[in-house]
């Protein structure tokens, strides 16, 4: 799919950020204990500066959370090799840098600047895994068999050093030039197969373009970019997605965590989802997963597009379950609430992500999202057979509280940046007739006139839209209102 661009004119992002009350710059006390963190904080004794890691990230990126290296096993099999930046070493329990990361929860990412959870010092500096420096990192080393399947998984601090950060448009032109070397190369080898037996246990990935907004430097604006994903960026999520799998079976095992969780697909979610499949031309042979279904779908053939925005509705519910078996009194049963707040450990339908198909914890992002520090922690106590640090536990019953918050903010914000761009670019358009793709439609009722969602070839915006509306066909649309006020557009149909 060709990446589509409008140009957009300046575009003050203020208001949204005193609308979303996002913090400004850090306090002083913050920025000091950030400074003398990284003076006395030593590198860990163990060294795992032989292995070749190197980063994968936007080109722009200094916020490098993960470093991989991947081989081959003698025998046949994998091992996976993912560092990934030992964000707690630097933050002390209880001190400043610690409690402005809960005011924070994530970095927000808007389109003139993002709203770091840590002081750069450390975010873009000390912790991050820049190439040709040594860092502190926690080392997930973990063996697949000939078939992606984990076999053995070993986790660890240790001090590395990235020899390269590359971006995925430059992997993806080795990848594709031949040019990779075995670490590269053997991504795409990897992530296929962890793919393909995600697919097959009824994980959910939804391969949707993305809408973002740009600077145009030539311009002086903004630019309203669709942008489909790489290849090489579908593999790498999977390395993390495998991390993830490996930190929730440590947790689950141990009897104490912090699991991302969503519910399983609906089964009258998923036969909805099939009864559009045929008006729509999807294939789905009998006895395949929604999850192959969706993965052979086109999503830049608009009929394709509909079917994916159908199938998001199978994805809902996402959130964080915080246990711990060791809070509950002795020899109790319960599987509920206690008294502080957490749960015993959750049963498989409790425990799983219906996106993954799996349990699975967030981990590989301590960076950029407040709940991997937490987590990590857990895993590297429990795989090493010590108590889990009182700190941690008491943090538990607070984190899937904060991360849903703070999950709404920058999904806010992400949405909020558009959808301003979308009315600025269009405000002196009102009455222009677009092409559109139709992605959703709305029955009609007594308080609810027909429309729907529809997707304009050029400018790439996604709207409301007044209308009969035929799924996942092409028509002809006007802009009615476009009102950066209050960030919004209408079309309808002709």
């Amino acid at each position: 799919m060709p990446i589509k661009r409008v140009v957009a004119p300046q575009i003050d992002f203020s208001g949204l950020r005193r609308e979303l009350g996002l913090p400004e710059e850090f306090p002083g006390a913050v920025l000091a204990e950030a400074g003398e963190a990284v003076r006395a904080t030593p590198l860990p004794l163990v060294d795992r500066t032989g292995i070749e890691f190197l980063t994968i990230d936007p080109a722009e990126s200094r916020d490098l959370d993960q470093a991989m290296h991947l081989s081959r096993l003698d025998g046949g099999g994998y091992r996976v090799c993912y560092a990934i930046a030992d964000v707690a070493s630097y933050v002390r329990p209880g001190g400043a840098v610690e409690a402005e990361s809960w005011v924070r929860g994530q970095t927000i990412y808007l389109p003139d600047g993002r709203i770091p959870l840590h002081p750069p010092v450390l975010s873009e500096d000390a912790v991050s895994l820049l190439p040709g420096v040594e860092r502190a990192a926690v080392v997930w080393t973990i063996d697949l068999d000939g078939d992606g399947a984990m076999v053995a998984v070993d986790v660890e601090r240790g001090r590395i050093r990235s020899r390269a950060k590359l971006d995925y448009a430059g992997v993806q032109r080795l990848i594709d030039a031949g040019e990779a070397p075995e670490a590269l190369a053997l991504l795409p080898e990897i992530g296929g197969l962890l793919a393909r037996r995600a697919a097959d246990r009824g994980a959910v990935n939804l391969p949707l373009p993305s809408q973002e907004v740009e600077r145009d430097e030539a311009g002086g604006g903004w630019r309203l970019v669709l942008r489909a994903p790489l290849p090489i960026e579908e593999y790498n999520a999977q390395i993390s997605l495998l991390t993830g799998m490996a930190a929730a079976r440590i947790m689950l095992g141990g009897g104490v965590g912090l699991l991302r969780t969503m519910p399983s697909p609906r089964p009258e979610a998923v036969a909805k989802l099939r009864a559009a499949a045929e008006p729509l031309g999807i294939s789905w042979p009998d006895g395949a997963a929604v999850g192959v279904v969706v993965a052979a779908v086109d999503p830049a053939d608009p009929r394709g597009a509909a079917f994916l925005d159908q199938a998001a509705e199978l994805l809902r519910g996402a959130g964080y379950t915080a246990f711990d078996a060791t809070a509950l009194p002795a020899g109790s049963a319960e599987a509920g609430r206690n008294g502080s707040g957490l749960s015993a450990v959750p049963g498989t339908a409790d425990a799983g992500h219906g996106g993954v198909g799996a349990p699975y914890a967030h981990v590989t992002a301590p960076l950029r999202r407040l709940a991997d520090r937490y987590a990590t922690e857990i895993c590297l106590a429990l795989h090493a057979g010590r108590a889990v640090p009182e700190w941690v536990t008491a943090a538990l019953p607070r984190l899937p509280k904060a991360m849903s918050s703070t999950d709404r903010v920058a999904s806010a914000a992400d949405r909020g940046a558009i959808d301003l761009t979308e009315a600025v670019l269009l405000q002196g358009r009102v009455g222009e007739e677009f092409d559109a793709a139709v992605l959703d439609r709305d029955e009609p009722s007594a308080k609810r006139p027909a429309g729907g969602s529809i997707a304009l070839d050029d400018p790439a915006v996604r709207a409301k839209c007044l209308g009969d509306l035929p799924l996942g066909q092409r028509i002809r649309v006007r802009l009615t209102a476009a009102d950066p006020a209050s960030r919004t557009v209408g079309f309808e149909r002709l």
